[in-house]
C-alpha cells in the first residue's frame, strides 16, 4: 500500500508542477484587455460605419485594426442597465439592474466579468463612468465619476474611489483618459495581464464639448437634418405620441447652451462665452416660427454632440498611442461600443430607449493583433449579452455559471460556424422622465416585432425595406404568416431567457427620489 502510493504522490507532484508551467505559459499568452465603453454613441456618428456626421479618427483605427461589427445591439437602451448586461452577460431581469431609476444598487455580488478575470490572475480597473450605484466589486482599482445621479459633470466632475470622494479641474474625457494611462502604467510591470474598462460619460446630455472644441466653435456650420426631423406621429400607436423626448418641446436651455452650467471656473465659463454666447443674442433677438425654432435647437443640439464626440475621440487616440508607444498592442485587445445608441433629430427627437435601430445599434469594433483580420466587418446578429463571453474565452476563462449571451471569437476562425439567432429586447423604466412605454420585441434578420404591454399595442418592421422603423405593417394584409411567427419566436426567446410573466415591482427607495430632484433642480 505505501509502495503504490508513493508512486501516486510523486505522479501526483509531477501533474501539479507540469499544470503550473501550462498555467504560466497560458498566462504569458493571455491577452491584455482594454474596452472602451461610451454612453449614447449612435453609429451615425462614428466614421468607421461610413456616412457619419462627424470624423472619429481615433474610434476608426481600431476598425481599421480589427473587426466592425454592423449589427450590434443592446437588449434594454438606457445607461445602468445596459453597463449591468456588460458585466453580466445578462438580460436586465436576470441581473437584477433593469432601471436607471427603480432598480437599486448594482448586485456586485452576482457573477460578474471582472470578478471571473479577477479570480484568474487578471489585474482589474475601472475608471470613468460607472452608474450602478453601488461601489465597483471584482476591481483591484476604481476611481469611478461620481454624483448623486452618478452622471457627474463635463467640466471638473468629482471621482469616488476607495480613497474617497476627490474633486478635480478640468475636463472629463481628459480627467478619465489620464486616470487610465496612470493606471496602464503600473499594470503593465506587474507581470500579469490586465484588464481595464475605460468608461467614457462623452457624449451623454448635455453635450458639453472640450475646451478645443469651444475654441474652435462655429456657429455657422450646419450639420444635415434627418428626413423624420418634422414627422407627424399623431396617427402611429399612443406609445409613440405619449413620449416625451421631441427637441422642440422637451429640450432644455442647459441642453442648447442657452443657459450655462454652474460648475465652470472663471476660464472655462470664458470658453463657454465666447463659443455660444454671441448665437444665443442672435436667437433671443429673432422672431422665430415653430418650425425655424426646431431647427434652430436641432443644430445647437446635434453640433454640440458631435463636437463632444470629437473631444472624446481625441482622447481616446491618446489612449491608443501610449499603448502602441509601450509595446502593448501586440497582445491586448481592444474593444470599442457604446451603452446604447440615440436619437439624433430622427422623429423629431433626442435621447434613446426604443428598440428602433438608432437607439438599440450600437457601434462595436474589436482589435486583437494575430487574431482578428484587419479591416473585417461582421454582419452577425450580435448583442452586448456577447460581451462578456467573449472577453472571457479569449481569457482563457469559463463562467461558473451559464451566461445569455455567447462568445464571438469563433466567428473570426478560417471555418465560422453557421450563424442564426434572434435577439431579445425588453424596456422597462415606466413610469420614467422621458415617458416611454415598457415594451419588449425580437429582431430578426429581416423583421422587428415590438409589444408595448403597457398599451396592448403593436408595431411590426421590414427592416430591408424600412431600415429607419417608419412605417408599421401590424395588421396590414399580407403579414399575418410573418407576424405570427415572430410572435413564436419571442415567446420562444422569453423561454430560453427565463423572462418573468410579470415586471419587478418599483423599488421606491430614497436614492432614486433624490437624483431625480437633483436631475431636475439642475435643468431649472
Amino acid at each position: 500500500m505505501l509502495n503504490r502510493r508513493k508512486p501516486q504522490i510523486f505522479g501526483t507532484a509531477v501533474g501539479v508542477f507540469l499544470s503550473f508551467l501550462t498555467l504560466s505559459a497560458n498566462a504569458a499568452e493571455r491577452p491584455n484587455i482594454v474596452f472602451i465603453f461610451s454612453d449614447d454613441h449612435a453609429v451615425s456618428a462614428v466614421s468607421a460605419y461610413g456616412s457619419s456626421l462627424v470624423e472619429t479618427p481615433s474610434i476608426d483605427r481600431i476598425a481599421a485594426g480589427g473587426v466592425r461589427f454592423d449589427r450590434a445591439y443592446v437588449g434594454n437602451a438606457i445607461c445602468g442597465p445596459s453597463r449591468a448586461t456588460l458585466l453580466t452577460g445578462l438580460h436586465s431581469h436576470a441581473n437584477g439592474f433593469y432601471s436607471n431609476e427603480w432598480s437599486g444598487p448594482f448586485n456586485g455580488e452576482q457573477q460578474t466579468l471582472s470578478s471571473l478575470l479577477q479570480g484568474a490572475g487578471y489585474q482589474t480597473a475601472v475608471i470613468g463612468k460607472w452608474h450602478l450605484y453601488s461601489d465597483p466589486v471584482g476591481f483591484d482599482h476604481w476611481d469611478v465619476i461620481d454624483n448623486v445621479f452618478e452622471q457627474g459633470t463635463y467640466y471638473n466632475p468629482a471621482f469616488r474611489s476607495p480613497a474617497g470622494v476627490e474633486e478635480t479641474t478640468g475636463y472629463v474625457a481628459d480627467l478619465v483618459t489620464e486616470k487610465s494611462i496612470a493606471w496602464l502604467e503600473h499594470a503593465k510591470n506587474e507581470g500579469r495581464p490586465f484588464f481595464l474598462l475605460y468608461n467614457h460619460k462623452t457624449p451623454h446630455r448635455d453635450w458639453l464639448p472640450g475646451p478645443q472644441e469651444l475654441r474652435t466653435w462655429d456657429e455657422s456650420a450646419l450639420v444635415d437634418e434627418p428626413e423624420s426631423l418634422f414627422r407627424d406621429l399623431s396617427g402611429l400607436t399612443a406609445a409613440r405620441r405619449d413620449a416625451r423626448m421631441h427637441i422642440a418641446d422637451y429640450i432644455t436651455d442647459n441642453d442648447v447652451k442657452l443657459k450655462m452650467g454652474n460648475t465652470l471656473t472663471p476660464e472655462q465659463a470664458a470658453l463657454w462665452k465666447q463659443a455660444f454666447a454671441e448665437g444665443n443674442r442672435q436667437f433671443e433677438e429673432a422672431s422665430m416660427s415653430e418650425e425655424e425654432e426646431l431647427r434652430w435647437k436641432f443644430q445647437r443640439y446635434v453640433k454640440t454632440y458631435i463636437a463632444s464626440v470629437q473631444s472624446m475621440d481625441r482622447q481616446i487616440g491618446r489612449l491608443l498611442d501610449y499603448l502602441e508607444a509601450q509595446n502593448l498592442m501586440e497582445n491586448t485587445l481592444v474593444l470599442y461600443s457604446s451603452d446604447q445608441g440615440f436619437f439624433l433629430g430622427e422623429n423629431g427627437w433626442f435621447d434613446k430607449r426604443w428598440m428602433d435601430e438608432v437607439s438599440s445599434q450600437v457601434p462595436f469594433l474589436m482589435e486583437w493583433r494575430g487574431h482578428i483580420q484587419p479591416g473585417t466587418t461582421s454582419d452577425a446578429l450580435v448583442q452586448n449579452i456577447d460581451f462578456a463571453p467573449t472577453l472571457l474565452d479569449a481569457a482563457g476563462v469559463t463562467p461558473k455559471e451559464p451566461m445569455h449571451g455567447v462568445s464571438l471569437l469563433p466567428l473570426f476562425k478560417a471555418d465560422p460556424p453557421p450563424w442564426d439567432r434572434d435577439l431579445y429586447y425588453h424596456f422597462y423604466e415606466n413610469p420614467g422622465f422621458h415617458g416611454v412605454a415598457r415594451h419588449y420585441g425580437v429582431r430578426t434578420q429581416r423583421y422587428k416585432l415590438l409589444y408595448y404591454y403597457q398599451n396592448d399595442e403593436w408595431e411590426l418592421f421590414d427592416l430591408v425595406t424600412d431600415p429607419a422603423d417608419q412605417v408599421n405593417l401590424y395588421g396590414k394584409p399580407g403579414y399575418t404568416k410573418i407576424t405570427q411567427d415572430l410572435k413564436k419566436r419571442l415567446q420562444k426567446l422569453q423561454v430560453q431567457y427565463q423572462v418573468p410573466e410579470t415586471d419587478p415591482d418599483v423599488a421606491w427607495y430614497h436614492g432614486p427620489l433624490v437624483r431625480m430632484v437633483e436631475k431636475l433642480m439642475l435643468w431649472l
